[in-house]
């Protein structure tokens, strides 16, 4: 087995040393990620009950917390969502960025679930907005 010579060892460990090192940044929110007119408009079908909330809340921290935080607040793999640019979006568009995801920002699209547990999703997200 051939050994890398000490030096390209040396830049290597530095580069992950320096990596390493650097503090965890939460991502920010894409603005450029606009849900088409016909996808914003749409409304949650589902009522606002403590059961469908709490199945959002399952369904968030077995595919969603992992890169937005079990607090939504935000990871470097995914952005914080109680920030008012994601809040004020509609049921609609948050439906449809979960369903269709962003490839460009890491987002997996989320079609795969039943449409009920997607809307489940955007009464969770909401249910963590910031009060001012």
């Amino acid at each position: 087995m051939r050994q890398l010579p000490i030096w390209a060892g040396v830049v290597l460990f530095t580069a992950v040393a320096a990596t390493a090192a650097q503090p965890a940044r939460v991502r920010e929110h894409n603005p450029g990620w606009v849900a088409p007119a016909t996808a914003n408009a749409k409304k949650n079908p589902l009522p606002d009950t403590p059961d469908l909330k709490a199945g959002g809340k399952r369904v968030f921290h077995a595919r969603c917390s992992m890169c937005h935080g079990d607090d939504a607040l935000g990871t470097e793999r995914g952005p914080d969502l109680t920030q008012h640019d994601v809040q004020k979006q509609s049921d609609g568009a948050l439906f449809w960025k979960i369903t269709s995801g962003n490839t460009r920002t890491g987002m997996p699209t989320f079609s795969f679930l039943p449409e009920a547990q997607r809307w489940q999703l955007v009464m969770h997200v909401r249910g963590h907005a910031r009060t001012p």
